[in-house]
């Protein structure tokens, strides 16, 4: 599905199984942007598991810019119990550097809030972390509104087979 925006020659295409390179790469470049690619062990197989696999979980869109892929956006459905309704997370917006401050990152996420609203979800969400003042400014500059009072906990690797295991 291509879906044209309002900039000249930039699109959003829902990734499809010969993306999967590209989701990686901008997977990647991600993490080291936010110094973090010590951390990045998924690898194609991953992907293609569970991004288009039987146990699909999550959904990723491209934008491309003159048939250039620029950006990407991951994310998911969750649910509120509050507002009994689901909502998107966005666990991953990304543009190459170069093509930033070009508003292909708003078109991106306004693509995800207009899935959020025709979906009749109540939210969507994601996270930043606490030094990434662009990031931090640009999305203030959308309405957002960042919730100091919520911490994002975690549990992964030997922690969460612990944890398990007590079950």
């Amino acid at each position: 599905m291509n879906t044209e925006t309002k900039i000249e020659g930039f699109q959003i295409r829902k990734a499809q199984r010969g993306d999967i390179p590209t989701v990686l790469d901008f997977i990647k470049r991600l993490a080291e942007y936010e110094k973090l690619s010590h951390e990045v062990v998924a690898t194609e197989e991953k992907l293609e598991k569970y991004l288009f696999g039987e146990e699909k979980v999550a959904e990723v869109v491209i934008g491309y810019y003159q048939e250039i892929p620029v950006g990407f956006a991951l994310y998911f459905y969750n649910f509120s119990t509050f507002l009994a309704k689901p909502g998107i997370y966005l666990e991953d917006l990304y543009v190459l550097e170069e093509y930033r401050g070009k508003g292909f990152g708003k078109v991106l996420l306004a693509y995800l809030a207009k899935i959020a609203v025709e979906k009749d979800c109540g939210r969507l969400e994601w996270a930043v972390l606490d030094w990434n003042e662009p990031a931090i400014e640009f999305y203030k500059s959308l309405g957002t509104r960042i919730m100091k009072e919520w911490l994002v906990n975690r549990v992964a690797g030997d922690a969460l087979s612990g944890l398990a295991a007590q079950f």
